[in-house]
């Protein structure tokens, strides 16, 4: 069973709609990187059950994120924050290297601090 990588950060964000049983299984099975043999001695059930608790899971999270849409959000927001904290610090180099006024630097170095803010919040 190959691993689909993505299902951490699923789990991340959906983990707690899934039962306890299915969230421990996918969390040993992703997060942990345990076997399926190592999970079901753990959880004392069959190989075959924690393959199937693992499937149905990943289709719960999958139908989440396909309603939701929450980590795609999460993905692009993160991608435009770096975006701007780049474009700010180039500004504030530019503004201090051709002497610009320096309120421009200052407001460089002010949305750079935002972005670092935003990136705490998420």
């Amino acid at each position: 069973m190959s691993k689909d990588l993505n299902i951490a950060l699923l789990l991340d964000f959906y983990g707690e709609m899934l039962t306890d049983k299915q969230r421990d299984v996918v969390e040993l099975y992703y997060d942990e990187d345990l076997s399926l043999g190592e999970i079901a001695e753990t959880q004392k059930i069959t190989r075959q059950g924690v393959r199937d608790s693992i499937k149905r899971g990943e289709a719960q999270l999958h139908e989440l994120e396909s309603k939701l849409g929450l980590v795609k959000k999460f993905m692009k927001y993160s991608d435009l924050l770096e975006k701007i904290e780049t474009y700010a610090n180039e500004i504030n180099i530019e503004s201090t290297t051709y002497n610009y006024p320096r309120t421009i630097s200052t407001r460089a170095q002010l949305i750079m601090e935002c972005v670092k803010e935003s990136k705490e919040i998420i």
